[in-house]
């Protein structure tokens, strides 16, 4: 094979041209990118120039890869994969709990816990700077997959085993009825007693919102179903008696507003609850120091978080 020079071949373009194909919209991939729309376009179409492809159909709403295109972005993707790979092997070498790690966590975790844990984890490691991220479960999973993501926080088993998790801690789920529901007279709280009309769930994407639907059985139709975008937000919902909802006993703490309005009980089932885990690629070579850290993060208890955000 002949030598052909890599010269006119960026790593960053490559990015670019990922991070359209990831939000199929220029002005969303050059937002994600750090840059503007028109140096994003440019940078695209002189890759385009340089591999003599097009790589995508554009029109005012349609941005699609051209059939050339996907094969050239997967391959791609594979070289951004190598390349963050060459980083990390070489922080591995100089101490892999120094510097950026890029940690990822799901939205019903992260304002609850995260805060109390970063003065220990400052404490231990003070030469870490995290760079946090909260998103959905399947955003994290594909941001760790694209090496996008160092270790993320989210509710396990983690939907990829292209993954490595180790359990942190369970939380148990609460029911948060409004003060006037029926079920606030019920001597015990089981889940069979759950699946109801009224029960609120978060919206698409929430691990939470699946988790609710299984333990509870429910069968309302999905355009039946009552949603939010948030637990704060379901949180509102339930304090105007809109319904009830099950909801991570981390969420609940120092909720002093809405005390007259809603109830807070227990289930008697022990399945009530969820496992949340630190994740990380099954391939990262830091995976003995990722491991270190969880055994750090389960010495760390809930409760420990919880005084030092006191």
């Amino acid at each position: 094979m002949s030598y052909v020079p890599l010269s006119g071949l960026s790593l960053r373009d490559i990015e670019y041209v990922v991070a359209v194909d990831d939000l199929r919209n220029f002005s969303r991939a050059a937002e994600r990118c750090g840059v503007s729309q028109a140096g994003l376009s440019e940078q695209v179409r002189k890759l385009e120039l340089l591999l003599d492809v097009t790589l995508f159909e554009r029109s005012r709403r349609h941005v699609a890869p051209t059939p050339d295109g996907e094969r050239l972005i997967a391959l791609g993707r594979e070289v951004l994969t190598a390349a963050r790979n060459l980083l990390e092997v070489a922080r591995a070498r100089t101490g892999p709990l120094e510097g950026t790690l890029r940690l990822g966590v799901i939205p019903t975790l992260g304002p609850y816990y995260i805060p109390g844990l970063l003065p220990p984890l400052r404490s231990t490691y003070p030469q870490l700077s995290l760079r946090l991220t909260e998103g959905m479960t399947e955003t994290l999973v594909r941001a760790l997959r694209n090496s996008e993501l160092d270790v993320a926080l989210m509710a396990l088993p983690a939907p990829s085993d292209a993954l490595e998790s180790v359990p942190l801690f369970d939380e148990a789920f609460l029911g948060v009825f409004p003060g006037s529901h029926e079920l606030n007279q019920a001597p015990k709280l089981t889940l069979s007693q759950l699946g109801r009309p009224d029960l609120l769930l978060l919206e698409d994407g929430h691990c939470l919102r699946e988790q609710a639907l299984s333990l509870c059985s429910a069968t309302a139709r999905r355009d039946e179903q009552r949603l939010a975008t948030s637990l704060e937000m379901l949180w509102h919902m339930i304090g105007a008696g809109e319904g009830f909802s099950l909801i991570p006993q981390l969420a609940l703490r120092n909720r002093a507003d809405f005390d007259d309005l809603v109830t807070v009980r227990p289930l008697d089932e022990p399945e009530a609850r969820r496992t949340i885990g630190i994740t990380w690629r099954a391939s990262d070579p830091r995976a003995s120091a990722f491991r270190e850290l969880a055994a750090f993060l389960r010495s760390i208890t809930p409760e420990d978080c919880k005084m030092c955000q006191d």
